[in-house]
């Protein structure tokens, strides 16, 4: 059976994609910093059906919570699959570039992108034992800074620094650690669900959180023959479903 971890996942677009994988038949850990929250997401989960589903305390800001999940999964499962890094946050608003805090800047940062990285980099040994291992961070179309610099994208406009910048620091690391690995059998790409209707936006966009994550496991649980270093969006209307970085 193969196994995933979902960071953020006690709610919204995590908890939707660890559902959708359980149906497929893996074991999903559902990564949640506060664990009484995550175990009464996962009873609910069970008395509704569902099966191979256990919350984990993971806070990725905190290394020390990190390094606790990774032996977790190391002596229950021996190895991991699929990582799918989701927790994010969006950071106070308004973030103006000319005001803008550094507080507020760093503090996005510590989750979107160096949380990010901690986690990947803690559980990469246990990714490799995998036959087929993925790694797929959470970004947004916000992200792309080629979108950001035209006029006729329909969300021109929106340019909060702190939530755009990290996801733009977060496609980097994408696309330079798919490189990195690109003589093993890892796909590691980045995956925008698309604007989805969530707590995280206050329910304002118009995308379902069932589209949101069934897009992510669909670029996420993939053959040998799916690329690597590749930006998707849900957001992308043409077959490609690829995003200009």
């Amino acid at each position: 059976m193969k196994s995933a971890l979902i960071t953020g996942a006690n709610r919204s677009i995590g908890l939707e994609t660890a559902k959708q994988l359980s149906e497929k038949g893996l074991f999903v850990y559902i990564g949640s910093r506060d664990l009484a929250k995550g175990e009464e997401v996962v009873n609910e989960l069970i008395q509704n059906g569902f099966q191979n589903i256990k919350a984990i305390q993971i806070d990725v800001t905190d290394a020390k919570s990190v390094l606790a999940a990774k032996n977790i999964v190391e002596k229950e499962q021996g190895k991991l699959d699929l990582l799918i890094n989701n927790a994010g946050v969006l950071g106070a608003l308004p973030q103006e570039p000319s005001t803008n805090s550094i507080e507020n800047i760093q503090q996005t940062f510590d989750t979107n992108f160096f949380g990010v990285i901690t986690v990947t980099q803690t559980f990469l040994e246990l990714l490799k034992k995998s036959d087929s291992p993925r790694i797929s961070n959470i970004t947004s179309g916000l992200g792309s800074l080629t979108l950001h610099s035209d006029p006729t994208w329909k969300y021109y406009a929106v340019k909060a620094l702190s939530y755009v910048s990290s996801k733009a620091a977060l496609n980097a690391f994408t696309v330079t650690l798919a490189y990195e690995l690109r003589d093993l059998p890892f796909k590691v790409n980045a995956i925008d669900p698309g604007y989805t209707a969530t707590d995280f936006n206050h329910f304002n966009g118009p995308g379902s959180v069932e589209s949101a994550a069934g897009f992510i496991v669909k670029h996420t649980l993939t053959d040998e023959n799916a690329p690597t270093g590749k930006f998707f969006s849900n957001d992308i209307e043409d077959e490609s479903e690829e995003s200009p970085w």
